[in-house]
């Protein structure tokens, strides 16, 4: 049985601060469901997957689904066709568009299903991927959009198994031989060993080794990890990575089998690393806030009876923490901006918990100015407004209002120079628009709407 990333997602902090979390009903029947991933597309669309918190650990292919920020969801299987397959995670693009990758715990052989109906059904993709036993193994899918998704397997022969798409799955092929560097012998990749940042994506080994790929799995870099992080999941030396944009990013991890922790940053897309620093808050399970230094993370301190569960946020990249609030236990968490996350939690029946909202103060949006070096014109504008930049293309844009509540967001499918955006519909007033750049990088610029 393969290789799941053995870190832990419960943490910790101290302090005492009331809570800015409201529970929500995941919808999951059976006690316990736990959530331990959760995919924002915007303030009302998100998705999330479930797993089995309790003793039993049963396998789950089960989603979650809200489409009004969270005021209901909608639970659902994944039907993927075999009860055994184990779901390695959900890449959502819409309130009815996804995928999941589905392996067997056996011999690793699966691969990449899509819905289009809001998970009512599902339909294999690639399906001739991911079949050759003995070498294949498959471990994620992710979309960047509607159009562009990679899936990546262990290597097959003298590569990893990677394909891409740019129709939404319709059709799938694997990057040029020389663009990816070849694995070392016996090196591996991981279960839920991702994390993609704009259209940038890294995936981690058994090698201590990172993949990078800037341009949505065309071209591939092959990276060192932090010096000591041989591994990224096993049970004595394991690390978690987590990115902002294209460079900024942290690993949190163990060399001791969980003793102690460190925490290591690049500056450069994990390129090179710094020396890395003990890490004692304990939040281990975090999510960045796009664009930002902010991370808000989850979990606990103690054993048993002793246990004090927590959620804290950190403005400097996770060297120091803000208690949000303590008593409560939480899972996974994620971010779409300062003031719209959730984290997960575990239900106690179908019409109570499974997963907390964040409804606290809006914990900023202050974000990077990287070379994307947008412009922004006419500012003030009546209602449209054009982006351009002769570095970058644009592939999302967001508006904030000067609380930090995300007001319009739009993503961009194809990849331009120049966008042109409708601000019409928001009251006239200060806002900020960011925008992020088909290397992840992220650029805010305040404009007026008169």
């Amino acid at each position: 049985m393969k290789k799941l990333l053995l870190l832990s997602i419960f943490l910790a902090a101290n302090g005492a601060i009331y809570s800015q979390w409201t529970q929500q009903a995941t919808g999951f029947t059976s006690a316990s469901t736990g959530v331990d991933e959760i995919d924002i597309i915007d303030a009302n669309t998100v998705w999330a997957k479930a797993y089995d918190g309790s003793a039993a650990g049963d396998n789950y292919q089960l989603f979650t689904r809200t489409t009004n920020g969270g005021t209901s969801w909608t639970p659902g299987a994944i039907d993927v066709g075999n009860p055994i397959l184990r779901i390695t995670n959900i890449s959502a693009v819409s309130a009815t568009t996804a995928w999941a990758g589905a392996f067997d715990e056996a011999d690793g052989l699966g691969g990449v299903w899509k819905t289009t109906d809001g998970g009512v059904t599902w339909t294999q993709q690639n399906a001739t991927a991911y079949t050759t036993a003995g070498s294949s193994w498959f471990n994620m899918v992710h979309f960047f959009n509607a159009n562009n998704g990679i899936t990546m397997g262990d290597p097959a022969g003298t590569e990893f198994e990677v394909y891409r798409t740019t129709d939404g799955g319709a059709t799938w092929s694997a990057p040029a031989a020389a663009s990816i560097p070849n694995p070392a012998a016996g090196e591996y990749g991981y279960n839920g060993g991702v994390v993609a940042a704009g259209n940038t994506l890294w995936f981690t080994t058994n090698k201590g080794k990172l993949y990078r790929t800037t341009d949505m799995g065309v071209t591939w870099t092959k990276l060192n990890g932090p010096v000591g992080l041989n591994d990224f999941g096993s049970a004595a030396i394991n690390g978690k990575p987590y990115f902002s944009n294209n460079n900024n990013g942290i690993i949190i991890g163990t060399l001791d089998s969980g003793a102690t922790y460190k925490l290591w940053k690049t500056t450069n897309g994990g390129t090179t690393w710094d020396a890395g620093a003990t890490y004692t808050a304990a939040y281990r399970s975090v999510s960045y806030i796009p664009g930002t230094n902010t991370l808000v993370g989850t979990g606990s301190t103690g054993t048993g009876p002793a246990t004090i569960q927590y959620s804290g946020v950190s403005y400097d990249n996770g060297t120091t923490w803000t208690q949000i609030d303590t008593g409560t236990q939480r899972t996974s968490v994620s971010f779409l901006n300062g003031t719209t996350g959730w984290a997960g939690g575990f239900t106690t029946s179908s019409f109570v918990g499974g997963i907390y909202k964040y409804t606290g103060t809006s914990l900023g949006v202050a974000d990077f100015n990287t070379t994307s070096e947008f412009n922004v014109y006419p500012n003030p504008t009546s209602g449209l407004v054009k982006l351009s930049s002769s570095l970058n293309t644009v592939s999302n844009v967001a508006v904030y209002d000067v609380l930090g509540k995300q007001v319009f967001t739009k993503a961009f499918s194809a990849l331009n120079n120049e966008v042109e955006v409708d601000l019409s519909s928001l009251n006239t007033g200060v806002y900020f628009l960011k925008a992020t750049a088909n290397n992840g990088g992220v650029q805010t610029i305040r404009i007026v709407r008169d």
